[in-house]
């Protein structure tokens, strides 16, 4: 951990929603005027698309039926935990991308979506580093990534409403079919349960979204419950350690209630300005330590 070049890091599940949190952090850099560089968690799996499908393959012919990017063999959790540590270290590292799509390959001539661009040299003269994705409060035999961030943001709606989201985005945007979205939930659960979920005892703060409508079957579910049909609740594990003022938010976020000392309960429609008002003030502070 650096007070000089602090390290933010939003952690969840595929089909989680840290989305969501990385445009809450968007609002907060552009109002701030703060300089991060971003990091995406998907450049540090270890292998790019095509090679990916062949490790599954081999994996599976050898009898491991649960290789996954959830899990250590099919990432490089080493040099995440070399990036973080560097960048606090002197604000230094290395990053590269991971190309989703046709757009993203654009600039890069030869590489094709599915691919990586080369290692690089990331920015100087950034004020922190942000990273979303899987992997930002992992432990593993190999690698701890955790002890190295400022703030650990973790986001994790209950899991029957992870997935339900999981199959609409995957079925919606990428026009993979239920069958194939259910195996690979299947595929992934030893390694969610070892490396995804243990994250989220290590956040600082944690924003969980739960359902006020019936999700006990999500792979029926016609659709993902909105907004107003859910809470999030908002878990701090040390409430010292940032001098949250709950009563202001309480104040603030219409319908919020305390459910307990350290948990913050909103309506669904408020997780936008929760995490505004709850994240400003600690980056702003950050920041000015930094400095």
């Amino acid at each position: 951990m650096s007070q000089k070049h602090p390290i933010v890091a939003v952690t969840g599940s595929s089909g989680a929603g840290t989305s969501t949190v990385k445009h809450a952090f968007e609002q907060i850099f552009t109002r701030e005027a703060i300089t991060p560089v971003v990091i995406e968690g998907d450049s540090f799996h270890r292998y790019d698309r095509a090679a990916m499908k062949e490790a599954m393959t081999k994996a599976e012919g050898e009898g491991n039926n649960n290789f996954s990017h959830f899990g250590p063999d099919a990432n490089v959790f080493d040099k995440l935990e070399g990036l973080f540590k560097s960048y606090g270290e002197n604000g230094t590292g290395q990053r590269r991308l991971y190309l989703h799509s046709d757009e993203e390959a654009v600039p890069y001539e030869g590489l094709t979506p599915g691919q990586f661009t080369p290692w690089e040299d990331i920015p100087t003269n950034t004020d922190l580093m942000f990273y979303e994705g899987l992997h930002g409060g992992v432990v593993s035999e190999e690698a701890n990534v955790a002890q190295h961030v400022d703030l650990l943001v973790g986001v994790v709606p209950s899991v029957n409403l992870e997935w339900i989201q999981k199959i609409h985005r995957d079925n919606a945007e990428r026009g993979y079919s239920e069958e194939v979205i259910v195996d690979t939930i299947m595929r992934r659960m030893p390694d969610y349960i070892n490396y995804i979920t243990p994250q989220f005892s290590r956040t600082d703060i944690n924003f969980q979204r739960v359902a006020t409508v019936d999700t006990s079957n999500p792979f029926i579910a016609r659709d993902i419950p909105t907004p107003d049909e859910s809470f999030i609740v908002i878990r701090f594990r040390d409430v010292s350690k940032f001098d949250t003022d709950f009563p202001y938010l309480l104040s603030m976020i219409p319908n919020s209630f305390m459910s307990r000392r350290n948990t913050l309960v909103v309506p669904g429609a408020k997780m936008g300005l929760a995490m505004e008002l709850i994240l400003t003030p600690i980056i702003h502070e950050m920041i000015e330590k930094a400095k």
